[in-house]
């Protein structure tokens, strides 16, 4: 693990610019791209989580770390030709019919991608059979429900019930979030797990697929 390269400490720090400059020359020397992946950006946003949950970090830092990681990402994925050996799982996620929050919702999926999973953001104001069409399209692994609203977080279920309509909901696990949402709702709508922040939804994620 290179924690003193230059790649690292600039997703740590949150400088966009300073990340891909340093993907760039890292690229220019032939370093292995995966290498760069599992060895420094991944533990730069694992890092920056740790921050995140011992008080020392707040949103703008991870938003700032995500940010300089999807830029290093956007360098290196024309350099793996359509290899996605290097991801964790596929993730769709998108904020629920009628909310148009998206704040939270994608700094989620900044994290899971910084992390290592593939993610397809679909956006806000998602609806059900949107959401079932995308896990169908892209073979999900996760599906991620995000609500701010306590009017549109009932659109999760109902979300869920299309899974199982369309006879996917064994094929997909189902992590709900945002600020009305709890553990308690997740369990009743029949979600697979719950995440109160974007750092926990790495660690959540991982475990779901993991229990495969």
């Amino acid at each position: 693990m290179s924690q003193g390269s230059p790649l690292f400490k600039a997703i740590l720090s949150g400088s966009l610019e300073d990340a891909v400059e340093a993907t760039r020359q890292s690229l220019s020397r032939q370093e292995n791209t995966h290498s760069l992946i599992s060895e420094q950006m991944i533990p730069a946003m694992q890092a920056i989580g740790q921050r995140f949950e011992a008080g020392q970090a707040f949103v703008p830092e991870l938003l700032m770390a995500a940010r300089a990681m999807k830029g290093a990402l956007d360098i290196l994925k024309p350099t793996m030709q359509g290899d996605q050996s290097y991801t964790l799982g596929r993730v769709v996620i998108g904020t629920v019919f009628g909310d148009l929050h998206d704040i939270g919702k994608n700094l989620v999926g900044s994290m899971l991608e910084g992390c290592g999973f593939e993610v397809i953001n679909l956006g806000v104001n998602v609806t059900a059979e949107r959401f079932v069409d995308a896990v169908v399209e892209h073979h999900a692994d996760i599906l991620c429900l995000s609500a701010l609203l306590t009017t549109t977080m009932t659109n999760m279920r109902e979300v869920i019930d299309a899974l199982h309509t369309a006879g996917i909901r064994n094929r997909v696990k189902v992590m709900v979030g945002g600020a009305p949402v709890t553990a308690d709702f997740a369990r009743q709508i029949g979600a697979d797990a719950y995440s109160e922040n974007a750092n926990e939804a790495v660690a959540v994620a991982r475990e779901l697929l993991s229990k495969d």
